[in-house]
């Protein structure tokens, strides 16, 4: 078993492990000198990789979809992880472990081959049965089907994906034809038990995920429709209409003409494929996003252009973690009474009454008796005899210990020699001169 999977890793530690080549470009520095940018990966994930010195040692040693040997040292980019690769060195086919490199579903793949068999032997329409044993009676089908991903990339990418996404829609598709009852559950059942069937021959999933000569040129679409339609000729009293419909769900599961199909859903059971198989896909993307995310920090993933969204990571959010560079709580202040510690701001704490006589500064221009930006409804500091408030003119009296205190963004600040210099600036010539 190899150690450490991506999943294990740790920023700043120099680490020797094995991985899959996902990708291996060659780039060039600003310096002209080559260096190498990879994707490296297993079971539990993918890692971007750099090679910046001695590439022309190693550059056609390996390539992509080969298993090779990496020392380097694990740093944070752009709040990811980072290998920078230091030795590399190709391993053979005899050295590894398959299963520690191809990420599989949690299920196993023979229980869930025996599930959609019982589904099959479920179908109550004589004709939809028959085309269904004769496609997963086929050994070569039912080898792939069991091993094959749903996708390259986007959701159930991964060793099983395609049967475990068959069966969530089987789920799926048995709770909703229940509400809807000029649904034909025969019919959305064979739907999406083969509307994604030749993805088993659209994809190669023998080291990494990729698409076969007949996906590039074909597709999983027309490739499914070539597959029903050489079965359907083994059965010769397969009614043509029956067959029409058939070829239709398959034809338009993707929903849109943009999207690959060259037909939109026409019939109940069509739509109804569509968007389960849209809903599935999309609740799997979603999960992977979450799960897979190499962020080291913040609450959200990185940006998915499948879902054209982030996600949020739910367990850190409840949890109270902030983004980068928040504390995670308030500075700890004394409490007031009467709620008076919303009314100061930590960073200008209000002196006690005594402290200005303490440290005198510079006169300053007659203050109004009240702030003018002060709340009308805020209270004022007890007074200690029933006198009158005074004056305007006397309020250049210095202040009592029970005259108002202000809100410290509103109390005058203290000077500087930077203040003189701008009042002397701001004076009129004839008064700079006299």
């Amino acid at each position: 078993m190899k150690s450490p999977y991506v999943s294990e890793l740790e920023p700043n530690r120099v680490i020797t492990s094995s991985f899959l080549v996902h990708s291996k470009e060659i780039r060039q520095k600003k310096s002209g000198e080559l260096y190498l940018s990879l994707m490296l990966g297993d079971r539990t994930g993918e890692l971007d990789a750099k090679m910046w010195d001695n590439v022309a040692e190693v550059l056609d040693t390996f390539d992509r979809d080969d298993f090779v040997k990496i020392k380097g040292l694990i740093q944070v980019f752009h709040n990811r992880p980072q290998l920078t690769v230091h030795k590399v060195r190709r391993m053979d086919d005899s050295e590894i472990d398959f299963a520690d490199y191809f990420p599989s579903s949690k299920r196993d793949p023979e229980e869930m081959w025996a599930e959609l068999r019982a589904l099959v032997a479920g179908i109550s329409n004589v004709r939809l049965r028959a085309l269904l044993e004769a496609l997963f009676d086929d050994p070569d089908i039912a080898q792939r089907f069991r091993r094959a991903p749903a996708a390259k990339t986007i959701h159930h990418a991964f060793l099983g994906g395609l049967i475990e996404h068959v069966l969530s829609l089987c789920a799926l598709a048995r709770l909703v034809a229940g509400h809807y009852k000029n649904v034909d559950i025969d019919l959305l059942l064979t739907g999406v038990l083969l509307h994604d069937i030749g993805k088993i021959y659209e994809l190669n999933y023998e080291r990494g995920f990729s698409y076969s000569n007949d996906g590039q040129l074909l597709g999983h679409i027309t490739i499914a429709i070539r597959m029903v339609g050489d079965k359907i000729r083994t059965l010769p009293d397969f009614p043509p209409q029956l067959r029409v419909l058939v070829e239709h769900m398959i034809l338009s599961h993707h929903g849109h003409l943009e999207f690959g199909s060259p037909k939109v859903p026409q019939f109940p059971e069509a739509l109804l494929l569509h968007y389960l198989d849209d809903l599935d896909s999309k609740m799997e993307c979603m999960r992977a996003l979450v799960e897979n995310d190499r962020q080291l920090e913040g609450c959200f993933t990185g940006y998915s252009s499948a879902l054209e969204r982030t996600a949020l990571k739910m367990d850190r959010y409840l949890a109270g973690e902030r983004p980068p560079g928040l504390s995670a709580s308030p500075s700890p202040q004394a409490p007031a009474p009467n709620g008076a510690a919303f009314d100061r701001a930590p960073e200008s704490p209000i002196a006690p009454a005594a402290a200005p006589a303490a440290r005198p500064t510079p006169a300053a221009p007659p203050a109004p008796a009240v702030a003018p930006h002060a709340p009308a409804s805020a209270p004022s500091a007890p007074v200690a005899r029933p006198t009158p408030i005074a004056p305007a003119a006397a309020s250049s009296a210095p202040p009592t210990p029970h005259a108002p205190v202000h809100h410290p963004l509103f109390a005058p600040k203290p000077e500087s020699i930077f203040a003189d210099k701008l009042r002397q600036a701001l004076k009129p010539a004839a008064e700079q001169e006299g």
